[in-house]
């Protein structure tokens, strides 16, 4: 992307390699990596809200360049990390940007951008994963209050979060117009943490900490995965390019049979194959997110891509980690992180089916209930 220059020629590389890849082995072990100190790293350095409103810290410029850091986060040797830097600056934050009042967005983007706040954002449920539609945590209004009691899943920092962007129930009408979008500070009385919960019982929220307008959180939380999507799929990218290209330099000097395993033709024309994916997969990333600048709707784009992404990532780590053969399952090279971590790319954010199915209504072809 034409882009890629803006994290190239500043500091964005250089925050990886001394900030954040020499620590991934330690973070791995620990199960954590600090999350405040290496957002700050990154909001000091503007990398946090590119494409958000200069009034509240951001650059200011459109998606695109969002994209192009999300591909040089890629950068990173593993997975995480950069799902997690995605949820802040590109996941938690679209609607807010877009649809939160003025006061709102100060209180809680402005800090985001800036790195001083770790965002989340709480959408799966025990009972409600892309079945987005059936979530059953409830936010009812009492005074100038909503009173919030459910519980979340598999939230991206919500174990060091200081705030979530929650979509909850905020009245009993039709499940595509009785949701609504709340800013939901994360050290509020009745919020309790387990790993991989997070529970409300009887939380108090000001009213005013509505983004947009109550009842319209499900049509902004689909906007909202469109973004998530596409930075989902440029994240991918480096990785996959890092793996084929290790898995070439590994395959050429790794000698079987008297020869090198490269050397076998099933081995380099396979390798030829997934590159050419690879290949394939930037384009339409690239095709989609200059449409998504111009004002396009790209729904069946988006879903595209993140449906190649997924399945082309488990294409990769799995035929490069049958490559490598036994060291493919040590924790000393990076195919076996990413064959682990990648595997993510097909289930959050929206399983393969429920893109297929997407993709699907667009083409007609979707039986009608």
């Amino acid at each position: 992307m034409r882009h890629r220059a803006l994290w190239n020629s500043s500091s964005g590389l250089r925050i990886i390699d001394r900030e954040i890849n020499p620590f991934v082995d330690k973070w791995e072990e620990e199960g954590q990596f600090p999350a405040h100190k290496v957002f700050k790293t990154l909001g000091q350095a503007g990398f946090l809200g590119v494409d958000k409103p200069t009034e509240y810290g951001g650059m200011g410029l459109d998606f695109s360049y969002n994209i192009a850091v999300a591909e040089e986060l890629g950068s990173i040797r593993c997975g995480g990390i950069p799902m997690a830097i995605g949820v802040q600056a590109g996941m938690a934050t679209p609607a807010l940007t877009r649809f939160g009042s003025d006061e709102l967005r100060k209180q809680f983007l402005a800090p985001t951008i800036a790195g001083d706040f770790v965002a989340c954002l709480g959408i799966s449920e025990a009972g409600a994963g892309s079945d987005v539609a059936n979530i059953k945590t409830t936010a009812v209004k009492k005074g100038n209050e909503y009173v919030i009691n459910g519980g979340k899943m598999w939230t991206t920092s919500g174990c060091q979060a200081d705030w979530m962007c929650l979509l909850a129930n905020t009245s009993e009408g039709p499940p595509h117009r009785n949701k609504s979008l709340i800013c939901l500070p994360m050290n509020l009385h009745g919020i309790h943490i387990d790993t991989a919960q997070i529970f409300f019982e009887d939380v108090r929220v000001p009213c005013k900490n509505l983004i947009g307008e109550e009842g319209m959180g499900f049509t902004y939380q689909m906007l909202q995965f469109q973004e998530e999507r596409l930075w989902g799929v440029a994240t991918v990218l480096t990785p996959l390019e890092t793996i084929i290209q290790e898995t070439i330099e590994y395959t050429r000097q790794r000698k079987v049979f008297d020869q090198s395993v490269l050397h076998n033709q099933v081995v380099h024309f396979r390798l030829a194959e997934l590159a050419t994916e690879l290949e394939l997969l930037r384009s339409l990333l690239y095709r989609t997110v200059a449409l998504y600048v111009e004002g396009n709707d790209v729904t069946k784009f988006a879903s595209m891509a993140k449906l190649k992404a997924g399945r082309l990532a488990r294409e990769v780590t799995d035929s490069c980690l049958q490559f490598w053969g036994g060291m493919g399952f040590t924790s000393e090279v990076l195919v076996s992180r990413f064959y682990r971590d990648l595997r993510l790319m097909s289930i959050g954010g929206g399983t393969d089916e429920t893109m297929l199915s997407i993709i699907c209504k667009f083409m007609e072809t979707l039986p009608r209930k």
